[in-house]
């Protein structure tokens, strides 16, 4: 309906003021204040200098010149010039029909191959278990991913593994140190080592010659405690495939794993470098090579290869992304967590310096904070397999993986999040995760009892003009907000909005089934309001697949 009204003004715009550039996609939002209509927009106004003419009467041509549509009711000027939007009762009624014609397309637009986007999510180093920060991005990147896909845009999600670095060089030297017998607790622990159960679980897969399938590769273990190479080969497939099975158990799952290695391996970052020094962007100074990002709005210029020869953590980086744009993604997102926030300026400039007509900007970033684990009311802080965090799997075991995804995000992803297991657990209405759910539930209840009546549903003999009770015009209305919140939710990688908005539509059908019955003798007003609980249950489905979670049949 949003898209109803941008098209009608646009039309009316054109016809009213044909000779100044009127807006094809005019500003419309939603109401605050049913007083003020159900849509406003502010044409007006923004035409002023071409049309130089005050606002309410260029208000007042664009209404005149509004083409008649029996869905708006009536058109109200407003202010200074907005124009106000009243919808007919029957154009949200019609709404009911759109959402059992669309099914699980309502609120979805028709794939565009020409707009494809990457997403790079989770991208954890393989040195340990996911931690529940880890969890949040790979929440927060999949529901990205998942928005995405339901705004129109063919999606590749990628994971992209450090593997390279002195990390994987501690952990490789963690595992030795168990595969000779040493303990965390020995003075001969390396210093940097990493201490968590699972390390002893890698060095005895090792020296029982186990093969682990990691992705792309097999790699097998071997009674050698001494051959550093082969174990942190093996130690590092041995935690991809161990990270993978944990994302996969969150309904994560990735098209295309990236390895830093690889960057190395086939040239691409040596030839990164020498294109950026090719093009004029890098000095030497005190032994080190540096690039000269200060000239695309960093703050400080930045060490590309420091004075022993090896490279900054960043140069793999520019040569990561600028494969990811020689790969034909025009739009590329990045989910990552607030520790990462000092490498975009050096990584875009590194990408402008480039020169390879990649857009200032680019590629789009969205940044998750820390993630607090409470139960009881105090702080979980350790996991023993890991040793030092709480897992992801921890919060799986601990409450389900739908909980798990809706928690993390359900908060702008830029802020803190305490995530509450006890409450996560309950089965009460403050819970919102239940509360959604328990709604879905409720309603697939009603298609038991109708049967149990010996009646069936039955749409042709839905009298929708008798759904006029104020209960069911907030849910209609609320049905009808559903494709521009997923819209503007996929515009902004907001995904706490699908959360909020579940909450919302639950809320709204949850006071509709308490103040109504829906199984009436009269057939018309019950066929009615079964059709517009039956569109709820397909738009909570909708909105619940969004996020990853199940759409139960019962609870």
């Amino acid at each position: 309906m949003k898209r109803l009204v941008q098209d009608l003004l646009a039309d009316a715009a054109a016809r009213a003021w044909p000779d100044i550039d009127t807006p094809a996609d005019p500003h419309v939002e939603r109401t605050r204040d049913a007083a003020h209509g159900d849509f406003a927009s502010n044409v007006a106004m923004t035409l002023t200098k071409a049309a130089r003419r005050k606002p309410r009467d260029i208000a007042q041509a664009i209404v005149d010149a509004l083409p008649a549509d029996a869905r708006i009711d009536r058109v109200e000027i407003a202010g200074p010039g907005f124009i106000n939007f009243f919808l007919a009762p029957a154009a949200f009624r019609a709404v009911i029909d759109d959402v059992l014609a669309a099914g699980a397309d309502y609120g979805r637009r028709a794939p565009d191959s020409a707009n494809p986007v990457l997403i790079e999510f989770v991208s954890a180093n393989p040195t340990g278990p996911l931690h529940v920060g880890h969890g949040r991005g790979a929440a927060v990147g999949d529901c990205i991913a998942r928005l995405l896909e339901a705004a129109g845009h063919p999606v590749t999600r990628e994971f992209y593994y450090n593997d390279a670095g002195a990390q994987i060089a501690n952990l490789a030297v963690s595992v030795q140190a168990r595969c000779h017998g040493i303990d965390p607790s020995d003075a001969a622990w390396p210093e940097a080592g990493y201490r968590g159960d699972y390390i002893a679980d890698v060095a005895a897969a090792y020296m029982a010659g186990e093969t682990v399938h990691a992705d792309d590769r097999d790699v097998s273990g071997a009674a050698d405690a001494d051959d550093i190479d082969a174990i942190r080969e093996f130690a590092v497939a041995y935690l991809r495939r161990e990270q993978d099975a944990d994302l996969r158990a969150f309904g994560v799952a990735f098209d295309v794993y990236s390895l830093e290695s690889a960057l190395y391996a086939d040239g691409r970052v040596e030839a990164t470098v020498n294109a950026l020094v090719a093009a004029g962007h890098t000095f030497e100074a005190d032994g080190a090579l540096w690039l000269k990002t200060t000239d695309f709005g960093d703050d400080k210029d930045r060490v590309m290869r420091k004075v022993d020869g090896d490279y900054t953590y960043f140069v793999p980086d520019v040569a990561y992304h600028g494969a990811k744009w020689e790969r034909g993604f025009a739009q590329a997102v990045n989910e990552q967590g607030a520790d990462h926030h000092g490498t975009i300026a050096r990584v875009r400039a590194g990408l402008q310096a480039l020169d390879i007509g990649i857009p200032e900007g680019w590629p789009d970033y969205v940044l998750h904070q820390m993630v607090t684990v409470m139960r009881g009311g105090e702080e979980v802080k350790l996991s023993k397999r890991a040793g030092a965090y709480v897992t992801l799997r921890d919060l799986i075991d601990e409450v389900g993986r739908d909980a798990t995804r809706y928690f993390l995000v359900a908060r702008k992803s830029d802020s803190q999040l305490t995530f509450d297991i006890d409450l996560a657990r309950s089965q009460t209405e403050d819970n919102p995760v239940y509360y959604i759910q328990y709604a879905h539930a409720r309603i697939c209840s009603v298609d038991g009892q109708l049967a149990g009546r010996g009646w069936t549903f039955d749409r042709d003999a839905a009298e929708l003009a008798r759904l006029d009770t104020p209960h069911e015009q907030r849910l209609i209305a609320t049905l009808a907000r559903f494709p521009e919140m997923v819209e503007a939710a996929a515009a902004d990688y907001a995904v706490q909005s699908v959360a909020h908005y579940l909450r919302d539509l639950a809320d709204a059908f949850h006071s509709y089934y308490n103040a109504q019955q829906f199984l009436v003798d009269d057939a018309g007003l019950r066929n009615a309001r079964l059709a517009l609980v039956r569109a709820t249950r397909q738009v909570l489905a909708n909105g619940l697949a969004l996020l990853g979670l199940s759409a139960p049949t019962s609870m």
